[in-house]
C-alpha cells in the first residue's frame, strides 16, 4: 500500500485523536481562569488520572473490535463481551467513591490534604460514567474502522470536542469550583460521543452481521483480550506512582498543578502515535505486503510528530502557549518549560509503539505487549525514586524524564528478536 493511501485512511483518527487531545488544553484554559487555581487543577488532574485507570479494562476495546469483529458472530459474541466488561468498570468506579475506600487511596495512600481531596472526591463521582460510556465508544468505533469508516469515527469525537467547549463555557459562568467544571464537562461531552457513536456504527453494524463466520468463544476472546486489558491497566498505574512521587517532591502543589496541563499539550503530539495502532491493525490485516508501507509511514509520522514539539518546547512558542493560552502563572510557567522539554522526543516512541504492538494483535501474540508496559512502568517507578528529593529537581520534571525512560525500555523490549516476522 502507497503512503498517500495510507495517510488518506489515517487522516481521520488522527483528526479524531487530535480532537480529544485539544479537550485537555481547553479544560485546563478553563481551570486556571476560574479562582482558586493551583488546588483546582491538582485536583482535577488527580481525579481524571483515577478514572482513566478504572477505564483501564475497556481502552483496548478499539483494538480488539478493530482485529476480532470480522463477521456477525464475531460482533455480536463481542458485544456481549463489552456489557461485561462496561458493568465491571461501573461498580469499580462506585467502589472507589466510598468513604473508607477513596479515604485509604487518597488521604492515606496518596497523602492529598484539603482543599484538594475534598475537590478530588466531587470531581470523581462526577466522572462516574465515564468509563463505560468510553467503553461503548470505543467498541463501536473500532467496527467502524474494521470496516473502513475511518470518517465516521471522526465524526464522534467532533461531538464530544463540540460538547466540552459549550459545557465549559456554560459551567464557567457558574459559581462551581473549577475542577467540577471539568468534571462535568468532559463526562457530558463523553456520555453524548458514546450515543453519536452508537447511532453512526448502526449501519456498519448491519453490514457486519450480513457476514458469516463463527464466533469465537468467550474463552478465546478472554485469552486474547487479557493482556491487552492488563496493558492499559499496568500502564495506567504510572499516573499513581508518579502522584504519589511528586506529592513528596520539592515543591509539591505546583507540580500536581501543572502536570496535568502539560499532559495535555503533550498528549496533542503523542496522539499522532496512538492514532496509528488501529490503523495499523487494520491493514496489517490485510496482508503481510502491506507491511513495508505501514511502517515507513510510522516513521515519518513519528519523526514529524517530535520535530513539531521539539519545535514549541525549544522556543518562545512554549511561553505564548503556557502563559497565554493555558494561562499558567510565571510561577507555574517556570516548572512547565522545562518538564515538557524532557518529553520532546515522546512522540517518535509513541508512533514506534503503536506499531510495535499492532505487529503483535496482529498475530494474535498479545502477552508480549503486557510484559513490555510491565517493564515501562517498573522503570518509571525506579527512576522517579532514583530522581525525586536529589537537589532542587521538581517532581514534574522528574516525572517527565522517568516517563521517556520507561517508554524507551518499552520500545526496546518489543524489537529484536520478539517482534513477529
Amino acid at each position: 500500500m502507497s503512503l498517500g493511501a495510507i495517510f488518506r485512511f489515517w487522516v481521520p483518527i488522527a483528526a479524531s485523536w487530535l480532537m480529544m487531545a485539544i479537550e485537555g488544553p481547553v479544560v485546563a484554559a478553563v481551570i486556571a481562569r476560574l479562582a482558586d487555581v493551583k488546588p483546582n487543577l491538582a485536583a482535577f488532574g488527580v481525579a481524571f488520572t483515577f478514572a482513566i485507570i478504572v477505564e483501564a479494562p475497556v481502552i483496548m476495546l478499539l483494538s480488539a473490535a478493530t482485529a476480532l469483529a470480522a463477521n456477525g458472530p464475531s460482533y455480536r459474541r463481542l458485544r456481549a463481551f463489552t456489557h461485561l466488561l462496561n458493568g465491571g468498570v461501573t461498580v469499580a468506579m462506585l467502589i472507589l467513591l466510598t468513604p473508607p475506600v477513596f479515604a485509604l487511596v487518597f488521604e492515606r495512600g496518596i497523602g492529598l490534604t484539603e482543599p484538594v481531596l475534598g475537590l478530588t472526591h466531587r470531581a470523581l463521582a462526577i466522572l462516574l460514567p465515564w468509563p463505560a460510556v468510553i467503553g461503548y465508544r470505543r467498541f463501536y468505533q473500532g467496527i467502524m474502522i474494521r470496516r473502513g469508516r475511518t470518517g465516521l469515527a471522526a465524526a464522534c469525537t467532533l461531538v464530544r470536542l463540540s460538547t466540552i467547549v459549550v459545557a465549559s463555557v456554560v459551567l464557567s459562568r457558574t459559581s462551581l469550583p473549577g475542577a467540577l467544571v471539568g468534571a462535568a464537562a468532559l463526562s457530558s461531552a463523553v456520555t453524548l460521543e458514546s450515543i453519536a457513536a452508537f447511532l453512526m456504527a448502526r449501519g456498519v453494524a448491519r453490514e457486519t452481521c450480513a457476514i458469516a463466520g463463527e464466533a469465537p468463544t468467550f474463552g478465546a476472546i478472554g485469552r486474547f483480550y487479557t493482556p491487552l486489558a492488563l496493558t492499559a491497566f499496568i500502564g495506567l498505574v504510572a499516573q499513581p506512582v508518579l502522584t504519589f512521587f511528586m506529592n513528596r517532591s520539592p515543591h509539591p502543589l505546583e507540580s500536581l498543578a501543572v502536570y496535568p496541563v502539560i499532559h495535555s499539550f503533550t498528549f496533542l503530539f503523542r496522539s499522532m502515535g496512538l492514532s496509528y495502532q488501529e490503523v495499523a491493525i487494520a491493514l496489517l490485516a490485510r496482508g503481510r505486503y502491506h507491511r513495508a508501507g505501514v511502517r515507513a509511514f510510522a516513521w515519518l509520522l513519528g519523526a514529524g510528530s517530535a520535530l513539531a514539539l521539539a519545535a514549541v518546547a525549544y522556543s518562545p512558542l512554549a511561553v505564548v502557549w503556557y502563559g497565554k493560552v493555558a494561562n499558567l502563572t510565571p510561577e507555574l510557567l517556570a516548572f512547565a518549560i522545562p518538564a515538557t522539554q524532557a518529553l520532546a522526543v515522546m512522540p517518535l516512541l509513541s508512533v514506534m509503539l503503536s506499531y510495535q504492538r499492532a505487529l503483535f494483535v496482529n498475530v494474535r501474540r498479545t502477552a508480549p505487549i503486557s510484559w513490555a508496559t510491565v517493564i515501562e512502568v517498573a522503570v518509571v517507578g525506579g527512576a522517579m525514586f532514583a530522581l525525586v528529593g536529589r537537589g532542587d529537581l521538581s517532581g514534574v520534571t522528574a516525572a517527565s524524564l522517568a516517563i521517556l525512560v520507561g517508554r524507551v525500555a518499552a520500545n526496546l523490549y518489543l524489537e529484536i528478536p520478539r517482534r513477529p516476522r
